[in-house]
């Protein structure tokens, strides 16, 4: 019922929704669905059968023969069960994608907010198998249906886009967002050896740095969870061999793999990464009281000794990278944020109050290791020192 005393009150809220809509729809950049048909016939599907699909908005002026291929995350399935549920999301099958997402941050086409890739073509591959693009199962069970046919996803994705015009790349990048991360950091090399020897290739992982370390019940919670992956959908033979043959499927973790590793690559993580505190560190299985859920939505609320602990996992990942750095081509921009994935968001990516360390923003950060502008490897002091970081807060839904 409308307040007498507030003549014209519905016409006034109507307006301003109106207009807020039009502001959001303005400052949005769709991208609609390409569903690559053909590669059903070579096998290259999602978990329930169905054709890969990619975004992909077209590069134009200096960028039009630049490439950035970002790979979407979202976990993984680790057996026949959770496989088969995610054959009913996107996650799963592209019969349940939307048929149009937003391009923001290094997918972006503003040139002020994404100076360095706004004009290319720029695409972000769809996520369906389950396992980072790596699985390679011939058979099929005739009762579940799974396909476990990520690699051959890969290939068929890039070899659609090769397609298009992206065989006479003078410049390319893969990347990738969590899994979509560890995809970019797994298939690396395989993206190199794909692309024309001419092209200069270089890779990026955002939050796709998963290390290999103990909950707070003492257990390998997340060792057996990327072993059992990696054992469902044969990963193994799709990873290199010199790896494989002394770890097997702990070469799974980008810390075990990275001596393998020839293209540069540039890692951009969070020394407390959100995902893998809560699901790695302290996941449900590891807190059966729930003492660990306030502290998991908001790093404010954590406990001494929980924040005890969580600065032991940022040593451990900073343990895990000296490896890489000494590696003249890598790059590295490890902020003490409360984050999981930071180049797909405008405001974490390249804005006026953007995550910095040493006065660089992400976007610059890659700017400079990417165009060869200087040796970039930055890592930040311990939580709480960084008042740039934009530490996420979960909801209970979120939880």
């Amino acid at each position: 019922m409308v307040d007498k005393r507030m003549p014209g009150f519905t016409e006034r809220w109507f307006a301003m929704v109106v207009l807020v809509l039009m502001v959001v729809s303005a400052n949005a950049f769709l991208v609609d669905l390409t569903l690559v048909e053909d590669a059903v016939a070579k096998g290259a599907v999602c978990l329930d059968g169905s054709p890969p699909g990619y975004h992909l908005s077209r590069g134009f002026g200096s960028g039009v023969n630049n490439w950035l291929v970002h790979f979407e995350g979202g976990s993984w399935c680790n057996n026949v069960t959770t496989c088969s549920a995610r054959t009913k999301t996107r996650l799963g099958s592209s019969k349940y994608m939307i048929k149009q997402v937003d391009f923001s941050g290094l997918l972006g086409n503003n040139k002020a907010r994404n100076p360095d890739f706004y004009n290319w073509n720029r695409i972000k591959v769809r996520y369906c198998d389950g396992a980072s693009f790596t699985g390679d199962v011939e058979a099929v069970n005739p009762v579940d249906k799974l396909y476990f046919r990520g690699q051959r996803v890969f290939k068929a994705v890039i070899g659609d886009l090769m397609a298009k015009g992206m065989i006479n790349a003078q410049q390319a990048v893969i990347s990738g967002c969590s899994a979509g991360g560890l995809t970019s950091i797994l298939h690396c090399d395989n993206f190199r050896a794909l692309m024309p020897k001419t092209t200069k290739v270089k890779c990026l992982a955002d939050a796709g740095f998963f290390i290999d370390v103990k909950d707070v019940s003492g257990a390998y919670h997340i060792r057996s969870f990327f072993n059992e992956v990696a054992t469902l959908q044969q990963s193994v033979k799709n990873l290199p061999l010199a790896c494989t043959e002394k770890l097997g499927t702990q070469c799974f973790f980008p810390q075990y793999l990275l001596p393998y590793i020839q293209t540069p690559l540039f890692l951009l993580n969070a020394g407390y990464d959100s995902w893998q505190i809560k699901n790695i560190v302290a996941p449900g299985v590891a807190d059966p009281h729930g003492l660990w859920h306030n502290c998991k939505l908001d790093i404010k609320k954590c406990s001494p000794n929980q924040l005890e602990t969580m600065q032991g996992f940022r040593l451990e990942m900073l343990n895990a990278l000296k490896i890489f750095q000494n590696s003249a081509s890598g790059g590295m921009f490890i902020n003490s944020c409360y984050a999981h994935c930071q180049s797909e968001m405008q405001e974490t990516w390249l804005a006026n109050d953007s995550p910095k360390l040493n006065g660089l923003s992400i976007a610059e950060a890659v700017q400079n290791w990417y165009f060869g502008q200087g040796i970039v490897k930055e890592t930040d002091c311990p939580y709480p020192c960084d008042s740039t970081c934009h530490n996420r807060v979960f909801t209970p839904k979120e939880y």
